[in-house]
């Protein structure tokens, strides 16, 4: 096998090329993956738009991408379980340590020493899925049964984000829903919501074609939260509020509207991110109101529960794949990404 592989390399802001780059190194319990087909992530074009996230600024040029469906090539064997050569398999690109009191209580998606593919949270950067293989460990792996096409496998990260939304919410059914973003997170949480057995599922945006791929995943209506009569819209669904608000948009004049239709007793689920600055937040509401605010953060161990909900046709992905392009045109596939309007997920065919 070569030294090298064809990648696409984040050099900085507006600036990812195509080139040779050095294999992956796979440690004893690691994989090597060749990767079939990669999604492009919100986190993904916030590193191509700036060149960094937050804090989070890269020590040198590094492979963006997370969301990946690949076949299993190389194994380094320690002695655990490992998929087979040859498994077709998406994968957990967040690595949890696997030893700390999180990961030993299940929670591993919060675990401070997490490993993201993709990101530059760590130093140097870990190159992610949008070149032709990468390595993780081998519990990263899940393997997909032949009815979830690539496509499909790429998308499973992305739902388990919507997944992990419904399960911090305790329960859904029977329960009236408001999701406020009508991205891929927030539309894939809406069909979870659905999946799960929620009565009514409304979902808010202020981007018109959104709201109209909400309404094609037959989600019961759709409403713009800028309308002036707004509150009238919800009273048709409503008369005391929501049971459950997912809050998917990152928004804060959606999280802080959140409050005003939640119902007395009901629960508001942070899934977007709105930032790293302090935000105020009407604590004598949640109080009066006995609010639950909850944070719903990545995801847990149930990426074979959201590989289930696909293969048995209660989670459609069809409409959520927009695009899909060659490694080649990443720069324009990245552009087709960050265009709120027309597309939901573009993907890269490697």
């Amino acid at each position: 096998m070569n030294d090298t592989m064809e990648a696409a390399v984040l050099h900085g802001a507006k600036d990812i090329r195509v080139e040779r780059f050095k294999m992956p190194v796979v440690l004893p319990g690691m994989v090597l993956l060749k990767i079939k087909r990669a999604g492009i992530c919100g986190s993904d074009l916030h590193y191509f738009e700036d060149g960094y996230i937050g804090s989070f600024v890269p020590s040198r040029p590094f492979i963006l991408g997370h969301e990946l469906t690949a076949e299993v090539v190389a194994v380094n064997d320690n002695g655990k379980p490992m998929p087979s050569i040859g498994s077709r398999v998406t994968v957990n690109p967040a690595r949890a340590c696997g030893y700390c009191g999180f990961c030993k209580s299940g929670r591993m998606n919060l675990c401070r020493k997490t490993i993201m593919l993709g990101s530059g949270s760590t130093t140097p950067p870990t190159d992610g899925a949008m070149a032709e293989y990468v390595a993780v460990r081998a519990d990263q792996c899940h393997v997909l049964p032949d009815n979830v096409d690539d496509g499909f496998g790429a998308m499973i990260e992305p739902l388990a984000v919507g997944l992990h939304a419904i399960k911090q919410a305790g329960t859904v059914a029977g329960k009236q829903v408001l999701v406020t973003g009508g991205g891929t997170i927030g539309l894939l949480t809406a069909l979870c919501a659905r999946a799960f057995g929620a009565m009514a599922i409304v979902v808010s945006d202020v981007v018109a074609e959104r709201r109209k791929s909400a309404s094609m995943l037959a989600v019961d209506a759709t409403v713009n939260p800028t309308d002036r009569n707004f509150q009238e819209q919800i009273s048709q669904f409503t008369e005391d509020g929501f049971d459950v608000v997912f809050e998917a948009s990152g928004a804060r004049p959606a999280l802080r509207q959140a409050f005003d239709i939640i119902k007395p007793g009901g629960k508001i689920i942070q899934i977007g991110s709105v930032g790293n600055d302090d935000i105020p937040l009407p604590a004598n509401m949640l109080m009066i109101k006995e609010i639950e605010l909850i944070g719903s953060f990545r995801y847990g161990n149930i990426f074979d529960e959201a590989i289930e909900l696909v293969s048995t046709g209660k989670i459609n992905l069809s409409p959520f794949i927009t695009d899909v392009l060659p490694l080649e045109e990443i720069t324009k596939a990245m552009h087709l990404g960050a265009d709120k309007v027309h597309s939901l997920k573009v993907q890269i065919d490697i």
